[in-house]
C-alpha cells in the first residue's frame, strides 16, 4: 500500500511539473503580431511549400514593381496603440521567400504590397481555419488594402498564409 501511494505521489508532481512548465510558456509566449511573432511568422511561411513555391508559379511575387520584393503589413484593430508589423518576401532560390519580419520600416506600393488588419478575435478565428479570406473580407472580419484582383487569383496562397495565424505560438489576451 506504501509503495502505491509513493507512485500516486510520484505523479501527481510530475503532473503538477508538467502542469506550471505549460502554464509558464502559454505566459512566455510573444502577443499575436509583435515584432518577435512576425519574426517566427516569416520562418513559419518558409516552411510552407503553397507560399514559396505557389507564389512563384503563380507569378504573384513579380508584380513588386521592380523592387524585387513584395511587403505585408499587419495589426490587430482592437490594439489601437500598437504599431503594425510587417513581413517582406523575396525570390531566392526559385523560391517566394520571407526575408524579413518584423517592425515596419519603409513605405508601401499599394499597387503591389498589403496591409491586413482584423480584430483579435477575427485573427484567431482565421488562423484556427474557421474560414478563409474571401469569408474573412466579404463579412467585414478581414480588412485589406493592396492589389485585390491579385489576392483573389491566389485565394489557396492566402488561405495557407492566414492558417499561419494560428500556428505562431502568441499571446492573444495581450497587445503588443
Amino acid at each position: 500500500m506504501k509503495r502505491d501511494r509513493r507512485v500516486t505521489g510520484a505523479c501527481v508532481l510530475i503532473s503538477f511539473m508538467l502542469s506550471a512548465a505549460s502554464s509558464h510558456a502559454a505566459r512566455a509566449a510573444m502577443p499575436l503580431m509583435s515584432q518577435d511573432w512576425a519574426a517566427q511568422a516569416c520562418e513559419a511561411w518558409n516552411a510552407e511549400s503553397i507560399l514559396t513555391d505557389g507564389l512563384i508559379d503563380s507569378g504573384w511575387i513579380k508584380n513588386n514593381a521592380g523592387r524585387g520584393y513584395k511587403v505585408i503589413q499587419l495589426y490587430r484593430s482592437d490594439c489601437s496603440e500598437s504599431p503594425r508589423v510587417q513581413i517582406r518576401i523575396s525570390v531566392l532560390n526559385h523560391k517566394a521567400k520571407c526575408v524579413y519580419g518584423g517592425g515596419v520600416d519603409q513605405e508601401l506600393d499599394l499597387n503591389v504590397d498589403y496591409i491586413m488588419y482584423a480584430k483579435t478575435s477575427r485573427w484567431v478565428e482565421m488562423g484556427r481555419g474557421e474560414y478563409g479570406p474571401m469569408r474573412g473580407m466579404l463579412f467585414g472580419r478581414l480588412k485589406f488594402e493592396g492589389p485585390k484582383w491579385e489576392a483573389m487569383k491566389n485565394m489557396g496562397p492566402f488561405r495557407k498564409f492566414l492558417l499561419l495565424i494560428g500556428k505562431v505560438p502568441s499571446d492573444v489576451a495581450n497587445c503588443p
